[in-house]
């Protein structure tokens, strides 16, 4: 068995923790704790007929890279950068995040949540800031941990990437 570590990294109360929650557990709760450091979760997948153990780290919220972080980044094989849709400077942050955690890692895999899609009333981010990453290959995916939409399909996607890099 295979296991691979993916760091959940993204500004404070975008919604990491639920994410994790929500994949792993299949919970969700309207009650926000803020991580101290870091969180491990695990889920055994298959992938392409193989059994993977993911180990989730969900990071504290930043907006700038400190050093306890980069730390945690260690042995990464991919990570999941998260953005709340309701507050757009936590796409310039998760922006900001992607190139130091490239410094760290080189180019591993990843992939951009923007979350709380079922906030959409609330909605900050322009839809041509997700067209624009799209066009230059990034994938973008808008998720809700709430509700669940795209959960599952984010971390099945990076966890496939992982095995075909």
């Amino acid at each position: 068995m295979m296991q691979k570590k993916i760091c959940m990294l993204g500004s404070y109360a975008v919604g990491k923790t639920s994410l994790v929650a929500q994949y792993v557990h299949g919970i969700f709760s309207e009650e926000y704790l803020t991580t101290i450091g870091v969180k491990i979760d695990k889920k055994s997948v298959e992938i392409e007929g193989e059994r993977i153990d993911l180990l989730l780290w969900d990071l504290n919220g930043q907006d700038r890279f400190q050093d306890v972080s980069m730390s945690y980044l260690r042995g990464s094989a991919g990570y999941l950068l998260v953005a709340d849709g309701t507050r757009k400077n936590t796409v310039e942050a998760a922006l900001l995040l992607n190139e130091r955690a490239q410094e760290a890692l080189g180019q591993v895999p990843f992939l951009l949540l923007i979350n709380k899609n079922d906030l959409a009333d609330e909605w900050e981010v322009d839809h041509r800031v997700v067209d624009d990453l799209r066009a230059r290959g990034w994938t973008v995916l808008i998720t809700s941990a709430k509700t669940g939409t795209r959960v599952d399909e984010a971390f099945h996607t990076l966890a496939q990437r992982l095995v075909t890099s």
